[in-house]
C-alpha cells in the first residue's frame, strides 16, 4: 500500500505549526513541474498563482483562529468535468478546448472553496469520461504509479496519479461505471462512489444522467469521508470504524469473481480470510441480480443513449475531432429506441428493488474492485483488445452504479505487488454505514 500524508495528519501538522498551507502547495507544484514526473500528463491546467493566493489566505485565517474544515489549506485536484470560475471545462476533449471559460463554479467546487480547499488544477481524464482505461490521445496518458508502462485506470486517470504522486492530497472524480474506484484501485488508493443523488451535479459535464456520481480519491478512507461530507453539504467528521467482529458480508460466487487475474483472486481471498479471522461472518452465495443486469444492459445500457442525447449536435459538427474509441461508444446510443429505453428504466427499478432485498440480511457485499491488474498501455493498441479489456475493467464497479448503490474501495496489495482494490458495497442511501465498515477494513489491512 502506498503510504503518505492524509487529510487528518496534515490538518494536525497545520494546527501544530509544523507546516503551512503555502509550503504544501509549493510541494505539490514542484511535483507537478518535475520533468521526471507525470505532471504534464496528469494536469490539463494548473492554477499555480491562484493556489498560492488561496494557500496564503488559509494561512492567514488559521493564524487568526479560523479553520474552515479539516480540508482547509490542502491542495485538491479537480477532474476536467467540473466548472471552475475562469477556467475552461474541456472534459478531456480537444472538441471543447475553445469553449469560453466558466462564469461560475460547479456546486461541489463552491462547497470545496467554502471549506478552505486549495484548488491546484484540473486533471486529465478519458475523453468525456467514456472508458475505464484512462487513455487520452489528445493530452497524453499518465503512467501508473506502480509501473509507468501500465494504465492508471479511468476515466479519472489524472485524479488517481495526482494523489499517488503527491501533486494533491485529495482528488475529485466522477463515477458512472467505476471512474473513481478504478483509478483508485489501480493506483493503490482509497476511493468512494456515493449514492448518486447524494452529491449535487450542477456545473458538471454529464455522461449518463442516470448513473453519474461524484466522489473522492485519496490515501485513506478518512480522507474520503471528510471530502464526501463537504461535497454533500454535511459536517466533515470522521466517525469511529464499525467493529468487524459479527458483521455479515455477502461474497458473490458469480459474475464479479469470474475470470479474475490470479493475483487479484489471491489478494481478494487473502483479504476475505483476514476478515473471517477477525470475527466477521462471510457468506458465499450467488447474486442473481448481477446476471439480470447483464441481460437488461444488452442493448447498451444507459450511458450510450444518454451521452448521445448530449453529444448529438457536437458529433454532427466536430465528430472527426473525437477520440474514435469514445465516439463509437457514444454513437451506439443512436440504436436504442424509446421503447428500449423505457423498458431499461423499468428493468432497473425491478432489479434494484430485488438487490436491496437480497442484501438486506447483510451489512455489506465484498468484491474485487477491478477484476484485473493494471494492464500495460501497449496491450490496448488493437481496437478489439481495447474494447475487451475496457469491458473487463468496468465490469465489477459498474454493477454498483446500475444498482444505485454506494461503494468504497480499499487497497489490499502487499509489498511489491501491483495494486488491487477491495470494494465494500452497500445499497442506496447506506453511505455512512459503508464508510464506517470501510474504515474497519482499512485498519485491518494496515495492521498487517
Amino acid at each position: 500500500m502506498k503510504s503518505g500524508p492524509t487529510v487528518l495528519s496534515l490538518a494536525a501538522d497545520l494546527a501544530a505549526g509544523r507546516i503551512t498551507s503555502r509550503a504544501l502547495v509549493e510541494q505539490a507544484l514542484a511535483a507537478i513541474v518535475d520533468p521526471a514526473g507525470e505532471g504534464a500528463r496528469v494536469f490539463l491546467e494548473v492554477d499555480a498563482e491562484g493556489a498560492r493566493r488561496a494557500a496564503d489566505a488559509q494561512d492567514q485565517l488559521r493564524q487568526a483562529g479560523y479553520v474552515l474544515s479539516p480540508l482547509a489549506g490542502l491542495p485538491v485536484s479537480i477532474k476536467d468535468l467540473f466548472d471552475v470560475r475562469g477556467q475552461r471545462t474541456r472534459g478531456g476533449s480537444a472538441v471543447l478546448k475553445d469553449q469560453p471559460a466558466a462564469t461560475r463554479d460547479a456546486a461541489i467546487v463552491h462547497r470545496l472553496r467554502q471549506a478552505g480547499a486549495v484548488l491546484i488544477g484540473r486533471t486529465n481524464m478519458t475523453e468525456f469520461a467514456f472508458s475505464g482505461v484512462g487513455i487520452n490521445p489528445h493530452y497524453g496518458t499518465p503512467g501508473n504509479p506502480f509501473d509507468r508502462a501500465r494504465i492508471p485506470g479511468g476515466s479519472s486517470s489524472g485524479a488517481g496519479v495526482s494523489v499517488a504522486d503527491g501533486m494533491a492530497v485529495v482528488a475529485i472524480g466522477t463515477d458512472t461505471g467505476g471512474s473513481v474506484r478504478i483509478p483508485a484501485a489501480l493506483c493503490g488508493l482509497s476511493g468512494f462512489k456515493p449514492t448518486a443523488r447524494r452529491i449535487p451535479q450542477e456545473g458538471m459535464l454529464p455522461l449518463s444522467t442516470t448513473l453519474d456520481s461524484i466522489g473522492p480519491l485519496a490515501r485513506s478512507i478518512s480522507c474520503c469521508i471528510i471530502t464526501d461530507a463537504i461535497m454533500a453539504g454535511e459536517a466533515p467528521r470522521v466517525p469511529d470504524a464499525l467493529p468487524l467482529a459479527g458483521l455479515r458480508f455477502l461474497v458473490p460466487t458469480n459474475y464479479v469473481v469470474d475470470g479474475l487475474d490470479p493475483e487479484v483472486a489471491a489478494a481478494f481471498e487473502r483479504a476475505c480470510t483476514e476478515l473471517a479471522e477477525g470475527g466477521a461472518w462471510l457468506v458465499e452465495q450467488k447474486v442473481p441480480e448481477f446476471d439480470q443486469l447483464t441481460v437488461a444492459n444488452q442493448k447498451g445500457g444507459f450511458p450510450a443513449p444518454e451521452a448521445y442525447a448530449w453529444h448529438a449536435d457536437l458529433l454532427a459538427r466536430r465528430g472527426g475531432e473525437y477520440d474514435p474509441r469514445v465516439s463509437v461508444r457514444i454513437e451506439r446510443g443512436r440504436e436504442m429506441s424509446a421503447a428500449d429505453y423505457v423498458r431499461l428504466v423499468e428493468d432497473r427499478r425491478r432489479i434494484v428493488a430485488s438487490f436491496n432485498a437480497s442484501l438486506a440480511p447483510f451489512d455489506a457485499l465484498l468484491m474485487p474492485t477491478v477484476a484485473k491488474l493494471a494492464p500495460p498501455l501497449s496491450a490496448f493498441a488493437p481496437d478489439a483488445d481495447y474494447a475487451r479489456l475496457n469491458a473487463m475493467i468496468l465490469r465489477n464497479p459498474s454493477v454498483v452504479n446500475f444498482l444505485d448503490g454506494c461503494a468504497a474501495t480499499v487497497p489490499i496489495q502487499r509489498g511489491s505487488e501491483l495494486a488491487v482494490g477491495l470494494s465494500v458495497v452497500g445499497t442506496q442511501g447506506s453511505d455512512a454505514r459503508i464508510l464506517r465498515i470501510a474504515l474497519g477494513v482499512e485498519a485491518l489491512q494496515q495492521a498487517d
